[in-house]
């Protein structure tokens, strides 16, 4: 069927993101990324000054203002990525805001010994795109601590017959642009290791944040 979803491989989406470093202000654009919400997915983080995060799928560090401002000079942020293109752009962030508690790491999560513990967890218009996600996703839940917080942020489908409509031109879209599959429900993968979760919808129920705390 035409809105069949098949994850491509990690050197293929290591290469896509390359190619695409210079242009996630143009597609946030373009896809109508709520204003603010970046701001708001860190602050369900609940992070205090000197608190240790992890972002996973950082990308070009466009969360780092706001996890700096969280955590202050004392904290330390933790930023994952598999795309070189995108660190590389993240670091020369870094570089011009002189945040020097910014660590960055080149690597595929599902490989990624996380520092422990964990105060936060950030996915940020990432999760959808790991084709292992369930498996990055108890990696780096086992290194939060008990209290600490996880936080999804990304787009879905809009609920009702409207999501079922866009589904085929979704699929078409992404395999095409970000490789985020649409069909993956994070909200639901995270409920079934904390048990309660937080689920707050933006733009029509077009995007979302969803937020659990490590019991």
């Amino acid at each position: 069927m035409a809105y069949e979803w098949v994850d491509d491989d990690r050197a293929v989406i290591s290469a896509r993101y390359d190619r695409l470093a210079g242009l996630i202000p143009f597609f946030e654009w373009v896809l109508f990324l709520p204003r603010g919400l970046r701001k708001a997915a860190v602050e369900r983080l609940a992070l205090r000054a000197g608190d240790r995060v992890l972002e996973v799928g950082c990308g070009t560090g466009r969360n780092f203002h706001h996890l700096y401002a969280a955590v202050g000079p004392s904290g330390h942020i933790d930023g994952i990525d598999i795309s070189p293109g995108m660190l590389r752009k993240a670091g020369e962030l870094c570089e011009q805001r002189r945040w020097n508690n910014v660590g960055l790491i080149e690597a595929d999560a599902a490989d990624f010994a996380a520092p422990t513990p964990l105060d936060g967890v950030l996915f940020a218009l990432s999760y959808n795109t790991i084709p292992h996600h369930l498996t990055v996703l108890h990696r780096v839940w086992s290194a939060l601590r008990c209290g600490g917080r996880m936080v999804i942020m990304d787009a879905k489908l809009p609920p009702g017959a409207a999501g079922h409509v866009i589904l085929p031109f979704s699929v078409w879209l992404m395999k095409r642009t970000l490789l985020g599959n649409p069909h993956i429900q994070p909200w639901r993968h995270l409920e079934a290791l904390a048990g309660k979760v937080e689920m707050e919808e933006y733009l029509f129920g077009s995007y979302y944040i969803c937020s659990a705390v490590k019991p």
